[in-house]
């Protein structure tokens, strides 16, 4: 089956890096679409950052200039490398395979959390 198993996600201070990473299993990340999401405490989950097949990626205005989305698929492990933290980063961190007419697969998650 498919699993999707985030890690990176920790304590960092304003103006840190952290890079997150997604490892996949049961499905090869290659040739699909995969995204990156997060939901803050009371908020909504949102859409960070996408990858296509071509490699043609998308952003948030809210992370444009700050967030790098990434995959090796050698290694069928995408990759969110976040500079410049901002408090406002502060959420759990998910992995995405979207399917449109299926139930998309989900990771479990990693916390960011973004203090002083």
């Amino acid at each position: 089956q498919v699993q999707l198993v985030e890690s990176g996600g920790t304590l960092v201070q304003p103006g840190g890096s952290l890079r997150l990473s997604c490892r996949a299993s049961g499905v090869s990340l290659k040739f699909l679409t995969v995204q990156w999401h997060r939901q803050a405490p009371g908020k909504e989950r949102e859409l960070v950052a996408s990858i296509s097949i071509g490699e043609i990626t998308n952003y948030s205005d809210a992370v444009k200039g700050r967030f790098t989305i990434s995959r090796d698929n050698a290694a069928n492990t995408l990759y969110l490398q976040m500079n410049n933290l901002e408090p406002e980063d502060t959420a759990v961190y998910y992995c995405k395979i979207p399917r449109p007419n299926e139930k998309s697969f989900w990771g479990q998650g990693t916390q960011v959390t973004v203090s002083s």
